[in-house]
């Protein structure tokens, strides 16, 4: 079966990618032990080195999840294609306002859609997520999406947006 553009040609399992990253890592260590290099690129490696190794478990991710895409370039297409439909939907030539409403669980849905999930099976599926952790992520992308939308009416309607502002302070200012 031959490769899509931009598909890794072989499937790897997260614990034989885990493995190559390790070795890789391992090498950058060694050089930047050597003493070999000039002070800025041992500061930069050494930077990389601490940022790879805390965000290791999240690089990794992608191959434990099926369908999650493993290149930047599939994951580009897969949010370029998420916005093509999106636009198609709303009839607008921008996603914005589409994005600021659904959030980031608008993937989620389109995710759904495309398995063509029935209600029985979405419900069966969200049904295995525990109370707790499910008001917890509805909190975060609240928050999220909160400032989201802060960040974008002020961006885009500034002077209503900080004349709103200066009313809440001068409100609180006299209820107080």
């Amino acid at each position: 079966m031959a490769a899509e553009w931009g598909e890794p040609t072989e499937v790897l399992s997260s614990a034989q990618v885990a493995q190559r990253f390790d070795r890789w890592v391992s090498d950058l260590e060694h050089l930047a032990q050597s003493g070999t290099l000039h002070a800025d690129e041992q500061r930069c490696l050494e930077h990389f080195l601490n940022v790879t190794q805390s965000q290791r478990p999240q690089l990794l991710y992608c191959y434990d999840v099926k369908g999650l895409p493993r290149t930047n370039n599939t994951m580009e297409g897969s949010i370029r294609s998420l916005k093509t439909r999106s636009r198609r939907v709303s009839g607008r030539k921008n996603w914005n306002s589409y994005l600021l409403r659904y959030g980031r669980s608008a993937a989620y849905y389109d995710a759904m859609a495309q398995e063509r999930m029935s209600d029985q099976q979405v419900e069966q599926r969200l049904g295995r997520v525990r109370r707790e952790y499910w008001r917890q992520a509805r909190t975060e992308a609240r928050q999220k999406q909160s400032v989201q939308l802060k960040m974008f009416r002020f961006k885009h309607h500034r002077e209503q947006y900080l004349q709103r502002l200066e009313a809440r302070w001068v409100q609180a200012l006299a209820d107080t």
